[in-house]
């Protein structure tokens, strides 16, 4: 069984390659529309240079995963701010989504957590929508609409998760097809269980994203791994794609929600058992604060488990 291993937007060995410098509103209005669209101009061509430059600095390391940062583009979803970020800077979308094709890079996005479809607002769905379709536009200009995910949490519960659902089932239908194609749906600490997230992504035929770290603080004794990751499995047979999985550790027993500067091999290693008797390969993307370290260690550390072969910087063979 292989797993590979990648990490979420910025590259912490690289000098200054922050992916997501950004600017405010206010910031925009005091300077005026002129200079405030140069500004935003000069953010996002440096912020996808720089996710060039993490794209390279991946292909060197031999990591096939990566997710890209959401806040490439300052103020894209802004109401007040309209401007074109996708035309004057075609050239480096392209360039990236050649790289990531070329090397045969999984991709995605995640959005934050207000873009959700379980509102009882309208203003709320079709705020979502429109960020659901600013992470589409990237990657359509990046030439991989149809092979990389955004990926999203099902949403508030609102006191009344069979009703929050219910509305989910219907508010997703705002989304165009094409973009729904591309969503997979992630397990919350808090809220939606693992069993809840699936009944939700095999309903509307969604990808699941396995997060384990969520699942471990938000689990019953009725949802054994045993019994969760073949239904997680399935979700990912039409793409053809190896099932993904979200890799981060508890910061501690009292934050035990909050990720870890690092990843702790040993609150790893119950999942790597059962992945292990299943033995479908796997994509891990970790989500510790530090990132591509985090990912360095936790592949050193696992290589020294018995039976667990390196076969690349980031890849092993269990």
């Amino acid at each position: 069984m292989i797993i590979r291993f990648g990490y979420v937007s910025h590259a912490l060995n690289l000098w200054e390659a922050t992916p997501a410098k950004t600017t405010t509103f206010a910031r925009y209005k005091k300077l005026g529309h002129e200079a405030a669209i140069k500004q935003l101009h000069n953010i996002a061509e440096m912020n996808l240079q720089r996710t060039r430059r993490i794209i390279h600095y991946n292909i060197a390391r031999e990591i096939h995963l990566y997710r890209f940062s959401s806040s490439i583009i300052p103020l894209a979803t802004h109401d007040e701010v309209e401007w074109d970020y996708i035309k004057p800077f075609r050239h480096l979308f392209e360039e990236i989504g050649e790289l990531v094709r070329a090397h045969h890079m999984r991709t995605s996005f995640h959005p934050n957590q207000f873009t959700l479809f379980t509102s009882d607002r309208p203003h709320v769905t079709d705020n979502a929508v429109q960020d659901m379709e600013y992470h589409y536009a990237m990657l359509k200009a990046m030439g991989l609409h149809n092979e990389s995910h955004i990926n999203l949490h099902v949403g508030g519960a609102y006191g009344d998760k069979e009703a929050a659902v219910a509305r989910f089932h219907k508010n997703i239908k705002k989304l165009p097809g094409p973009i729904k194609k591309q969503m997979t749906l992630e397990n919350d600490d808090k809220t939606y269980t693992t069993t809840e997230t699936l009944d939700v992504c095999e309903k509307e035929d969604i990808p699941m994203m396995f997060d384990y770290h969520h699942y471990m603080a938000n689990h019953t004794e009725d949802e054994p791994l045993s019994e969760i990751l073949p239904r997680f499995y399935k979700t990912w047979d039409r793409l053809g794609l190896p099932p993904k999985i979200h890799i981060s550790s508890p910061k501690s027993e009292k934050a035990y929600r909050s990720h870890a500067d690092f990843v702790d091999a040993d609150f790893i290693r119950p999942l790597l058992k059962e992945l292990k008797a299943l033995g479908t390969h796997v994509d891990f993307m970790i989500e510790a604060k530090e990132k591509d370290r985090a990912l360095s260690n936790l592949v050193e550390d696992f290589s020294k488990i018995r039976g667990v072969k390196r076969v690349g910087e980031a890849t092993l063979d269990v």
